[in-house]
């Protein structure tokens, strides 16, 4: 594969979205470790979850990913990431925040998937 060079790089109406979608994912997490644990689990839990999911997202999945892997490899970090952020808000009770985050990432993701084959 070339090397890209900033010229190459265009950012589009999606990757915006999904730059968001990234920052709510880590935000849900945190949340929800922070809400549903008693203290002092809350605190640990609250800094461990969005830590975890940036590291995971910075190894494997972010556009300057450490470790390279093949798209199917990425798609799974992503379900996972999304998948647990989705899950915690219906953990919390929310199902509406977690159906239409779950939704929104989905079409984004099959959306970039298609622009990344």
């Amino acid at each position: 594969m070339p090397e890209r060079t900033p010229d190459d790089v265009k950012i589009g109406p999606n990757d915006i979205l999904r730059f968001f979608l990234e920052l709510f994912a880590f935000f849900s997490l945190g949340f929800w470790g922070v809400v549903s644990f008693p203290f002092p689990w809350n605190v640990v839990v609250g800094i461990a979850a969005p830590l975890a999911a940036i590291v995971l997202w910075a190894l494997f999945r972010s556009p300057r990913a450490v470790f390279r892997i093949d798209l199917y490899g990425r798609t799974v970090v992503e379900l996972v990431i999304f998948g647990a952020a989705a899950l915690a808000w219906w953990n919390l009770g929310q199902p509406v925040i977690a159906g239409v985050f779950a939704i929104i990432a989905v079409v984004s993701g099959v959306i970039n998937g298609r622009k990344e084959i």
